[in-house]
Order: C-alpha cells, then structure tokens, then sequence
C-alpha cells in the first residue's frame, strides 16, 4: 500500500514531486490545474520532461491528477457541458505527457433532471475525452451524497462505467470520507467487509485503483463532505485502521486529502499518520492469521 498525499503544483511539476518527497510520501496527487477555474495551465514539453525523468529516480512511485471540481459533464447548461469536457480532456492530456497512474474527477450532477438523459449526456463526454487521449485511466470517485451529485452508490458508479462505454481505462477511487458520509460503514471490520463485498458484486474490485484517506467531519449518513485531519473526525484512528487493512486494498495508492493542521493540505505529519496506520492495520492482519 503506498501511501501517499495531494500536493501543490506551486513552482512546477518537478517541485510538486520535490514537495511529496519532502512529505514521504510513496504517492502523490496534483491538480492540473486550478480546481475552481476554467483556465488550464499551460505546461511545456520541457515541463512534462523533466518531470518524467525525476519520476524515474524518485521514491514516490505514482501521480494522479485530480481533475477541476467544476467539471459536470451532465449540467443542463451547454456552457458548462463544453467546458467541462475540454477540461477533462486536458487533465487526462497532462495524465499522458507525465506517465500519471489515473485522472481522478467526481461524475458531475444532474440537478434534478430525470436519470435517463443525465446519464446518456455523461457518458457520451467521458466516451470523447477517452477518445481525444491515449492511455491514462479515467478513475470516478464515488461522492457524499450531497444535492443531486451522481456516484453516492455503487450503482450509480457502476452506471456511470457502464454508459461511458465499459473500457479498461475506466475505474474508480473510493474516498473514506465520502464513504461514511453516503451511508457506508467504514470503521467496524464486518461491516466494512460487506460494504467492499457489495462494492466488487456491483462495480469489480479489479475497477479500483486508487483510495482518498480521509477522516470525516460528519457523522455517517450525512451525505455532506466535509474532510477532517486523520484521526480527528468520526472515523479516528480506529476507524482508519480499519479502512487500511482491509486485505483487497493491499497494493493500492492511497492519497491523503485532509485539510492539514495549518489548513494548507496535508503535510508529512499527516502522511507518517497515514503510514502508522497502515503498518498498525497490518500488525493486526498478521495477528489474525498466527
């Protein structure tokens, strides 16, 4: 398990891998751009170079770019609908130019507008953003739930695959947060065992490739999203613990997404919190097994 952070592109590419490095982090997440503007940042070849050649001689072992929080693919203003599919194309553009292990975006909302249509117009964008790049996958990430936001259930993400045409480069990443905030019992053992039986039964465990550890400032059902610094929310440490010894989630990236305790990101306490975690998560394991 590889455990990991999002960190600032400030400076460049390079400096964001400098920055995860610095963090220790094993993995690490970016934006491609500014997550609430349209305008892309417009990275060189040179850029996309020196990145992938840093990559090669560093410890962290996989990027994902997270794409714009703006994006909804399924809005019912045509405005929005273009926007939107140019600026995933570009973050799974980017995705290409620097060898990224996936693009994660959330499914987008259809605000009330009947299921049918809304996710025939979201899969429709997603088939051509796949179409205009060449191999990055396209994770979705299931949400809290809040409003009319789409992928709150593994239904709804296994729908959003489905209509975006089923191919390999499409996948998912589950945030513990969202999880606990859509209803899914995440810090009791059994529990959260079904909970990843009912999500591989309606999605596949083979779709899942990236986890977001995140606590949660609200109570499970809440279906607001609100992230807490790891083991200050209603998971704690005992609730992560649980998260990261689940045994299908072995091998998997996991990126740390928590506000931070000076409320820039998280830095390295954060990950070394995270890293604890997990290697007392699979103390546990082993003590189940002798």
């Amino acid at each position: 398990m590889l455990i990991g952070a999002h960190v600032s592109t400030a400076g460049g590419l390079v400096r964001a891998l400098e920055r995860a490095e610095d963090y220790g982090a094993e993995s690490m997440q970016i934006f491609n751009q500014s997550p609430r503007a349209w305008r892309p940042t417009n990275y060189s070849e040179d850029d996309f170079a020196a990145f992938r050649a840093r990559m090669k001689e560093s410890p962290v072992k996989s990027v994902f770019i997270h794409a714009v929080y703006l994006i909804n693919v399924a809005s019912d203003d045509p405005e929005v609908c273009r926007k939107s599919l140019t600026s995933l194309t570009h973050a799974l553009s980017v995705g290409d130019a620097i060898g990224a292990s996936g693009v994660i975006v959330h499914p987008g909302s259809g605000k009330g507008q009947a299921p049918g249509p809304t996710f025939k117009k979201l899969g429709k964008a997603m088939k051509a953003a796949l179409e205009a790049t060449e191999s990055t996958p396209l994770l979705f990430e299931n949400t809290a739930g809040a409003g009319f936001t789409i992928g709150r259930t593994f239904e709804e993400l296994a729908r959003v695959i489905e209509v975006s045409g089923g191919g390999e480069r499409l996948g998912v990443c589950l945030d513990s947060c969202h999880l606990l905030a859509s209803g899914y019992e995440v810090r009791d053992t059994a529990a959260f065992e079904a909970v990843v039986d009912e999500y591989d039964s309606l999605v596949g465990i083979d779709r899942l490739q990236a986890l977001h550890l995140n606590d949660s400032k609200v109570p499970l059902g809440s279906n607001v999203d609100r992230h807490a610094n790891l083991g200050e929310g209603e998971l704690g440490e005992e609730g992560i613990r649980v998260f990261l010894g689940e045994r299908r989630f072995k091998r998997l990236p996991v990126l740390v997404e928590v506000p931070g305790p000076d409320g820039h990101g998280p830095g390295k306490r954060q990950v070394d919190i995270a890293k604890r975690l997990r290697d007392d998560a699979g103390s546990g394991r082993r003590k189940q097994r002798s």
